[in-house]
């Protein structure tokens, strides 16, 4: 008689090996994921093959998901009352499994709300209204102003150079700020957004630098239908085609100076929140597109035949997808972990925010290719959806921060925390 027990599987849910989700936490992930698979994949497939001048024009798939995204009553009021932890948690669920449905539709999301989640925390109800059932855009990058404008600290510049305060420029007079320049080509939602947070240099009446060569800065917020206000064409881009980004011109737009949520005095310190909050959301999107790859290689290797068995019977092939499924893993808890420190530490920093946007970015690019190629030459075929998110993960080693860019910041805090801190000094 044998007395051998077979080891049971484990418990595994919808992203992975989560065992701790709550009961609620369980309930929304498997709403989204149901919205994901039914809404959002479809509608992102279908925009990947239109050509961008009539992808996002009104009526088109594009606001049908919005509008359908809206049903859903997920905007910043719905983490009210939650403890930093518990919000942290919710909103990596929320987006990995919008990102899962489609990256870019779960980028356009976020960029969309940036404007009211500037305005709730200001506290000002006017700004509120204005964000009100709108869909935003967040206008930071300009042609001649990209990763440059992320620098915080002078000694990372050229010794001897000062700040570069691009073409686009807000300028404060009396009770107005007149606006002039242009954004660059990559603004999420710029060709269809109706009000913007404008990330620009500032002159307060004194010009442009501090003494130390440093740019003033300011966030406003800037309703999109005024006077001297224009776009440019969206982009034709090789992914992430059902995001819409396109430029956004100035031309001596004026509005009140109540509408700027930071200004010379405290502008820093928000626009580094501005930043590590979209850089947690980049690590999450990373996470849910990862999942998505890997559970497409997943499901072909056990349809796939050759050498006269499923792809998944060869042990090489086992190996394969356990480094991928590895990866996914890992990719998760990193975005998780930079997302909990960012809300719960008492002096969160966007140079850790952006370590995690580059590293998940990174390991996602390796799972999505590894996927791809388990897929052989039906990988490169539009007829699989591998080949759209292999396009998707591509944008992302750039959006949002150049990956060696952003390790880079992360290098120099390092670097600052030992020199001023004495840690790792042991």
């Amino acid at each position: 008689m044998s007395i051998h027990v077979q080891v049971p599987l484990p418990v595994v849910g919808l992203s992975g090996f989560d065992i701790n989700l709550t009961e609620e936490e369980k309930g929304i992930q498997e709403v989204l994921h149901r919205f994901a698979r039914d809404v959002m994949r479809p509608l992102g497939c279908e925009i990947d093959s239109m050509p961008a001048e009539a992808a996002y024009l009104p009526g088109s798939p594009f606001w049908i998901f919005h509008a359908e995204m809206m049903k859903l009553g997920l905007g910043p009021e719905a983490m009210a009352g939650m403890s930093p932890a518990e919000a942290a948690r919710m909103e990596g669920i929320i987006i990995e499994e919008l990102a899962w449905g489609d990256a870019g539709l779960a980028v356009s999301t976020g960029a969309g709300g940036l404007p009211m989640e500037m305005a709730r925390a200001s506290g000002n109800q006017e700004l509120i209204d204005l964000c009100e059932g709108k869909l935003g855009c967040w206008c930071a990058t300009q042609p001649d102003r990209g990763s440059d404008g992320l620098i915080l600290y002078p000694e990372e510049r050229h010794p001897g150079s000062r700040g570069n305060k691009g073409n686009l420029q807000a300028t404060f007079r009396g009770d107005e700020i007149i606006i002039n320049g242009q954004t660059s080509a990559w603004v999420s939602n710029g060709p269809v957004a109706q009000v913007a947070l404008v990330d620009i240099v500032a002159d307060y009446g004194s010009g442009f630098y501090d003494e130390n060569g440093n740019t003033y800065g300011c966030n406003v917020i800037v309703p999109l239908d005024i006077q001297g206000v224009s776009r440019g064409k969206p982009l034709e881009k090789l992914g992430k085609r059902s995001l819409p980004q396109g430029e956004i011109y100035f031309d001596n737009v004026r509005v009140p100076a109540r509408f700027a949520v930071a200004t010379r005095d405290d502008y820093d310190l928000k626009h580094a929140y501005a930043w590590a909050q979209a850089g947690t959301a980049m690590s999450h999107i990373a996470s849910g597109l990862a999942r998505a790859a890997f559970e497409l290689a997943l499901a072909y290797i056990h349809e796939r035949k050759q050498g006269g068995a499923v792809l998944a019977s060869h042990q090489l092939t086992q190996y394969r997808i356990g480094g991928i499924g590895t990866k996914v893993e890992a990719i998760r808890a990193m975005a998780r972990h930079v997302a909990n420190y960012t809300k719960c530490s008492p002096r969160p920093h966007p140079y850790f925010t952006a370590s995690g946007k580059a590293f998940t970015c990174s390991e996602m690019f390796i799972v999505v290719n590894e996927s791809l190629q388990l897929f052989g030459g039906n990988g490169l075929t539009r007829e699989y959806p591998i080949e759209k998110l292999m396009r998707d993960a591509r944008a992302m080693q750039i959006e949002d921060g150049e990956n060696s860019i952003l390790q880079m910041h992360y290098g120099h805090l390092l670097s600052c925390l030992y020199q001023q801190e004495g840690w790792g000094n042991a």
